[in-house]
């Protein structure tokens, strides 16, 4: 994909949906960490289910931390891999209380830091919460990058660095987003729905899928 085809795609992204958001359920950036950490390797409809309650009795760090993490357990236990969640969320309020006052800080150091936090996570964190202009991949991300030769890679951090390299700067605070959203509903891991594809014509997938037939 050349410079005029990044163009064109993230233009016809844009002309589609001007201002994506995270399907995640959030009202703070504390609410948003949490969100995002319990998102890993699960559904974000299965963490907007049960995120409702869990932030009702526990609606800061301080409250989690006083929840604890049977009582974390409690609320989580529809999501993958709840009890190592409960215990990392647990543990990062904590320390959201003893190195930053409670507060989500605003540096990828400081995010990086906290356990159960790693760089797709403090990505998410910057971008959505704080208006950075970062790249968060994740497997819809790094599918779509490599797939269409946005920005192939053999490693997430590779293709985020490309990412950031081509991606033209006026696009990049909605780039990740947009990816997602595309990689999620078109650009699927099975089967792309490149029929229904807006941007296919910038694509370098060269097996692309046609519409399937409907029989009667």
């Amino acid at each position: 994909m050349n410079k005029t085809q990044i163009e064109k795609f993230f233009a016809a992204l844009q002309a589609a949906n001007p201002q994506p958001t995270s399907e995640l359920h959030w009202r703070n950036p504390f609410e948003l960490l949490a969100a995002v950490m319990l998102s890993a390797q699960a559904t974000d409809a299965s963490v907007n289910r049960a995120t409702p309650a869990l932030f009702a009795a526990a609606p800061t760090p301080q409250d989690m931390v006083a929840l604890g993490v049977a009582g974390i357990e409690t609320h989580i236990k529809s999501i993958g891999l709840y009890r190592n969640k409960a215990r990392h969320l647990h543990a990062a309020c904590q320390q959201l209380i003893e190195r930053h006052g409670g507060q989500v800080p605003r540096t990828r150091e400081s995010l990086e830091a906290l356990p159960g936090v790693g760089r797709k996570t403090a990505n998410v964190i910057l971008n959505v919460a704080f208006g950075e202009p970062t790249m968060a991949v994740d497997t819809h991300v790094f599918r779509v990058s490599c797939r269409t030769g946005l920005a192939p890679g053999k490693t997430p951090l590779a293709v985020e660095q490309r990412l950031l390299a081509r991606v033209p700067e006026k696009y990049l605070q909605h780039a990740h987003h947009w990816l997602i959203l595309h990689g999620r509903y078109i650009c699927q891991a099975r089967q792309p729905r490149c029929w229904q594809c807006p941007v296919a014509d910038c694509c370098d997938y060269k097996d692309k899928t046609k519409a399937p037939a409907h029989t009667a």
